[in-house]
């Protein structure tokens, strides 16, 4: 995965370019993302793949599978389930940077202000799966710069309903820095997850630039059918936007998309004392706990500053 320079790189990159112009595409009213894809072929400027092998994960924390998505199979990490006959939550899990990939990342945790592993979450006993996703790793396909990978990730929360363990019912989607930018891109596209946490993302793709984009940034379409704050309202999921507050962070990018939404489903949380990597270990474990109790028909979700304080202060 990424090193925290390159990254934070990126992060301090972010929110110098403005808005794309969406289509108009509407549902009642609503802008949708699905119907406006459906209509629009990408085009990529420059075919690339990762071309890594995946390590093997040590047989006692992760497995590593296939799952069938619109390129081929694709392979991800995922965690065994708990040695009993019940049905347990699960969650996907998208780490950050650009190349698609799963490594050693999702079983060797960093320290406190740097643990990119997610690993709170099987630490808790739901079942955590680390998709890859098109072009990366050896994958079939390219990488298209968060375009088809949304795809890729239904296609992972489709495989996971099915594994055993799994309440299909219970299924959350998770993601760090671009990892979050795909989750609300997802969660613009779908209402099949329970609730979806987007740790930093961006409002704007544009901001990651074209070293990073296979994609042409003059094309506004492009950039546009990229760029979550386009597509706020068409999100049905109850949605978690998290970021430390601190200047090292896209705590500017959390502001811009609470400024922009008019969506009582999605909630918006500065998370006071953290940055954009210190963030993920309090607060993943406080997740986890959520993730645990929420066992009702519905979603029962929410969270206070008090509880991020107090699970920075425990950290």
């Amino acid at each position: 995965m990424k090193t925290k320079l390159v990254l934070l790189s990126v992060v301090l990159a972010v929110g110098s370019f403005g808005c794309g112009r969406a289509p108009d595409l509407t549902e009642g009213g609503k802008k949708t993302l699905a119907g406006a894809r459906q209509s629009f072929s990408t085009k990529l400027v420059r075919r690339e793949k990762t071309n890594e092998r995946v390590p093997f994960p040590p047989p006692n924390q992760l497995c590593l599978v296939m799952y069938p998505s619109s390129v081929g199979m694709l392979s991800a990490y995922i965690s065994a389930p708990p040695r009993d006959t019940q049905k347990h939550p699960a969650i996907i899990w998208i780490f950050g940077g650009f190349d698609n990939s799963i490594s050693e990342t999702a079983w060797q945790p960093g320290s406190p202000e740097n643990d990119q592993s997610a690993g709170a979450f099987r630490e808790a006993g739901i079942i955590t799966l680390y998709p890859s996703l098109s072009g990366g790793n050896m994958n079939p396909g390219f990488r298209e710069g968060l375009y088809g990978e949304a795809s890729d990730v239904i296609a992972a929360a489709v495989y996971l309903q099915h594994q055993p363990g799994v309440d299909p019912e219970r299924i959350y989607l998770g993601g760090h820095s671009t990892g979050g930018t795909l989750a609300l891109l997802v969660a613009e596209h779908t209402n099949l997850f329970r609730a979806v946490f987007a740790f930093g993302p961006v409002a704007n793709i544009r901001g990651y630039g074209p070293d990073n984009l296979p994609f042409n940034l003059n094309d506004h379409e492009e950039v546009a059918l990229r760029s979550p704050i386009n597509w706020l309202n068409a999100i049905h999921t109850p949605t978690f936007v998290l970021e430390g507050s601190l200047p090292d962070s896209n705590i500017g990018e959390l502001r811009k998309l609470a400024r922009a939404s008019q969506n009582p489903l999605l909630h918006f949380h500065p998370v006071k004392g953290a940055d954009h990597f210190s963030v993920l270990h309090p607060i993943t474990r406080l997740l986890a706990k959520k993730i645990l109790a929420d066992e009702g028909a519905t979603p029962n979700l929410s969270f206070t500053d008090a509880e991020f304080g107090q699970a920075m202060k425990s950290d």
